[in-house]
Parts: structure tokens; sequence; C-alpha cells
């Protein structure tokens, strides 16, 4: 079987998004659906047949989130001993040598990743490129635009 890894924070932003729509949205769904019918006929009934793509889309996201639970393989890196390297679920800072900007990342599974909040995914290049890595190391980063150094500056396990 082929595991996922998923932060703690991961985990449980899926559980309380499964949450929601098991208690609060499919319930919903289903009085719309009721109400709706009750307007008479199905054929030209546009808020029912609304109200069912809606259905189809929460029951769709419903398994979705299951089956990504199903497959998680949880890490909580605060449980990890710190051996100094660049691992899933690390906080990397970094040193942007050509521009010496420097940038704080957090290596986290495919569905966690936003950019905008700093935390790429395990599969980014990026994070591909310094998974191992010790402070100090440079890690070469291959883009679009030409390759991209970083230094390692600090390798934080939170």
């Amino acid at each position: 079987m082929n595991y996922t890894p998923m932060t703690v924070r991961g985990a449980e932003k899926l559980r309380e998004e499964l949450d929601y729509l098991k208690t609060v949205q499919r319930p919903q769904i289903i009085e719309a659906i009721a109400d709706a019918r009750e307007h008479g006929d199905l054929k030209e009934n546009a808020e029912y047949h609304a109200a069912r793509e809606q259905q189809g889309f929460c029951e769709g996201r419903i398994q979705e989130i299951e089956a990504k639970l199903s497959n998680a393989h949880v890490i909580d890196v605060t449980k990890v001993t710190n051996n100094g390297r660049v691992i899933f679920g690390s906080t990397v800072t970094l040193l942007k040598l050509d521009s010496e900007e420097e940038v704080v990342y957090r290596i986290v599974g495919d569905d966690e990743s936003d950019i905008k909040h700093n935390l790429i995914s395990v599969n980014s290049p990026i994070a591909r490129a310094l998974v191992g890595k010790e402070v100090d190391d440079v890690a070469i980063v291959k883009t679009p635009a030409g390759d991209v150094e970083y230094e390692i500056v600090d390798i934080a396990y939170i």
C-alpha cells in the first residue's frame, strides 16, 4: 500500500473538514432536496437539480477525504530527534544566495502545501533539493529561469 506523508496539523484539518461536511453540509443539502421536492415537478425544478448536484460534490469530497486519511502516514516532527538534517515536517530557514533574501519554509504533504503560508509540498522541486541536507549546505533548485542556490541557515523540528 502507498502511504501519503501528512503532518499532524494536516490530518487535523482534513478531519475538521470531514466533520463539517458530515454534520453541517450534508444535512443542509438533504433539507434543500426535501424543500425542492415540495415544489412539484422534478423535471423542471432547478432548485432540486442544483441541490442534487451539490450533494454529489459533497459526497465525493467526503469519499476523497476518507481515502486520504486511510492512506495517511501522520508524522509528528516534534517527536523526532533532530539529527540536523532536513526531513518531512521540518521548518527550514534558507538564504537565497543571489539576493541575500532569507526565507522560511515548512515541508508538508501535498494536500497541506500553501506557498502563501510558506508551506511547501515534499514533492516540490525546492523540498526535494533540501531533504537530507544539513545547516550550511547549499541546495541547488532547478527552475525554468535557471538554477537557484539556497544556503541552509537553520533546521527546526517544530
